[in-house]
Parts: C-alpha cells; sequence; structure tokens
C-alpha cells in the first residue's frame, strides 16, 4: 500500500468520525434533525450502538488502527440497510437513509483502499463490460446490436432505474420543490432530446465507421474521428450523463439528477482509464495524436489541420 493511498484512507474515516459526531450532536439538540435521520427511533438506542461502532471505530481507523475498519464498515453496512428498509416501510428517516447509503459506498471504498493500497477497478471489467474487440461483421449487424444495446441502456438507465430512484424519493419524503418547476421540466425536456439525437449519432457513427459496438465486449475496430467524435472524445458518455439530468429535470427529482452526476464521475474515475488503455494498446499513435487534439469532455470547433486526423475508428 502506498503511504498516499493509506493516508486517503485515513482521511476519509477521519470526515466520517467528525460527520458522524457532529451529526449525534445534531440529533440530541435539535428536534428537526432527530426527525429528519431518525424517524421514531430512539435515539438514546440507536446512540449506544452507533457511537462505539461507526463514530469511534471511524476515529480509530482514521488514527492507524486498521483493525477498526473489520466493525466500521459492516456497522454501516448494517444501517444503511436498515435504514433503507425503515424509511421505505414508514416514509420517516429519508435523510438518514441518503446520508447511511452514502457512508456505506464511502466506507467500502476507503477500506478497500486501505486493504489493497488502490481500487481495483479493473475487476469491473467482466462479461459485456470486459474489453474485446469486434468480430468482423456486415455493417447492418454492427447498426442492429447497437440498437439493441441503446434500447437496453434507455429502458433500465434512463426509464426503470430513474423512475425507482424518484419513487422511492417521495417515499423517503426528501423531495425538494424546485422553485418554476414547469420551467426546469421544459429544460430537462430539451436538454433529453438533444442529447437523445447526440447519443443515436454517436451510435450510428461507431458502428458504420467503427465496425463494432458502443459496448466494450464488442468493441469497434477503428478509431472514429468523425461526426460527433471530432468535437469531443466521449459524445456518447456526455450524451449520457445529459440524458440522465434531462430526466431527472422532467421528474423534479434531484436525486436522479445526483445519480446522473455520480454516473459522470464513476465513467470518468473508473471506466475511462481502462478504456483510454486499451485504444492506446491497440491503435497506439493514431489515438495518441487524436487525444492531443480533441478534449475527453468539452467540445471543441474542429480546426483545418484536423484533416491530418485519421478517418475512421472507435474512440472514448
Amino acid at each position: 500500500m502506498s503511504i498516499r493511498s493509506g493516508a486517503a484512507a485515513r482521511a476519509y474515516f477521519a470526515v466520517q468520525a467528525a460527520a458522524g459526531a457532529l451529526w449525534w450532536v445534531g440529533v440530541f439538540t435539535a428536534p428537526a434533525v432527530r426527525l429528519a435521520t431518525l424517524g421514531d427511533l430512539d435515539p438514546v438506542t440507536v446512540a449506544a450502538f452507533d457511537l462505539p461502532l461507526f463514530v469511534a471505530a471511524s476515529l480509530i481507523v482514521a488514527l492507524g488502527g486498521r483493525w477498526a475498519a473489520w466493525i466500521a464498515v459492516p456497522w454501516t453496512l448494517l444501517v444503511a440497510v436498515g435504514m433503507t428498509g425503515y424509511a421505505t416501510l414508514t416514509g420517516l428517516a429519508g435523510w438518514g437513509a441518503i446520508a447511511m447509503l452514502a457512508a456505506a459506498v464511502g466506507s467500502i471504498g476507503a477500506a478497500v483502499l486501505l486493504r489493497c493500497g488502490r481500487l481495483p477497478t479493473e475487476r469491473l471489467l467482466v462479461g459485456p463490460f470486459a474489453f474485446r474487440e469486434a468480430e468482423r461483421a456486415p455493417e447492418r449487424r454492427n447498426v442492429a446490436r447497437t440498437a439493441r444495446q441503446l434500447v437496453v441502456f434507455w429502458v433500465v438507465f434512463l426509464g426503470v432505474l430513474p423512475l425507482g430512484i424518484a419513487m422511492l424519493e417521495a417515499r423517503w419524503g426528501v423531495r425538494v420543490s424546485p422553485p418554476a418547476p414547469l420551467a426546469w421540466g421544459a429544460i430537462g425536456g430539451v436538454c433529453f432530446t438533444a442529447a437523445s439525437a447526440l447519443g443515436i449519432w454517436s451510435a450510428l457513427a461507431m458502428s458504420t465507421r467503427g465496425e463494432g459496438t458502443p459496448l466494450p465486449s464488442a468493441a469497434a475496430r477503428r478509431l472514429v474521428v468523425a461526426g460527433p467524435y471530432r468535437w469531443v472524445r466521449n459524445p456518447m458518455a456526455v450524451a449520457g450523463i445529459a440524458q440522465g439530468v434531462g430526466v431527472g429535470l422532467l421528474l423534479g427529482s434531484w436525486l436522479v439528477v445526483a445519480y446522473a452526476l455520480a454516473g459522470s464521475l464513476f465513467w470518468n474515475r473508473v471506466i475511462r482509464p481502462h478504456e483510454e488503455a486499451d485504444l492506446r494498446a491497440r491503435f497506439g499513435g493514431e489515438f495518441d495524436a487524436y487525444a492531443r487534439e480533441v478534449a475527453c469532455w468539452v467540445p471543441r470547433i474542429p480546426r483545418p489541420r484536423d484533416a491530418k486526423l485519421p478517418r475512421d475508428g472507435r474512440t472514448l
């Protein structure tokens, strides 16, 4: 384990311990905090377990006692599951459920970082997410496969999951009504429509010019620098995130917007480095030249010298 990774993990547990301690101060001094985060649960009983198993254990990890992570992390997971169930059944303590779910994710990540010295994100790249070049196939087959992938992505990640999140948001009582909801809904509709058009355009460029699909297990065989890929290296990721934000605005759900933005962080920090490594291994200097000219996230106006770039293939 590197010194930097260990310090980062301990810093997280220090912040978690401090946040937990401040939260308990709020619970016992502010009735609104207690109601929003604990509902009808007895704070004294919960504190008798949570202070030593969450706050104190996190502090011990922060001070160098790595063994205490085996206490803090399982307890955090248990409380997160319990609070989620409690909030769903009763409609109370929704903010407590959200806080503990966030703490559970953070605790797991920090514990893995503490144990392994890094986050082994490559273990997520299995099955359809493992990088494999597509087999040679007629263009119409690649287009059909890409269309199926888009339908699955839209149904699951832009339909089922956002609707589920919005329902939980309402059930947990954490919905925050935005000012001028009709205006925000209209903005969301425009955002979703424009992003969907960008996603379809990008998918078509990938399947027709790249001889493959956006799915890593059937990755395009050529480096695509045409169409929207001349403007930004990751148009499909940009489109997916903007679609998610648009859905959140349409539903009036800040949690769905947060879900979309969290997805962008996950993709950028976890998936993108592996995709870039795969592209660099397969396309070498062509990808390096392309990456120097076209930004990952921020679109730019193509310049005349772009004619020197490769004309076909797959990109991020």
